[in-house]
């Protein structure tokens, strides 16, 4: 599943790849947000940790689940 998250004051947004389900990455902001944790702490497939305050978000984006295709064929 594809996340984008905004950071205030960045030129660019932060795109990554996360094997966490949807629930999973909305309860994780929905508690930065809520002053639960200072930090929002996302993993990626590879295994990364991308870490950014709470305080600096602008927005998180969290796309569908996507099954990547394999092979040749019409589209």
């Amino acid at each position: 599943m594809e996340v984008k998250i905004g950071v205030q004051h960045a030129n660019r947004e932060l795109v990554l790849e996360s094997e966490q389900s949807p629930e999973e990455v909305e309860q994780a902001v929905a508690d930065a947000l809520a002053g639960k944790s200072n930090l929002l702490q996302l993993t990626d497939e590879k295994g990364r940790r991308v870490i950014v305050p709470a305080d600096r978000l602008a927005y998180v984006e969290i796309g569908e689940v996507s099954i990547r295709k394999v092979g040749f064929g019409a589209i």
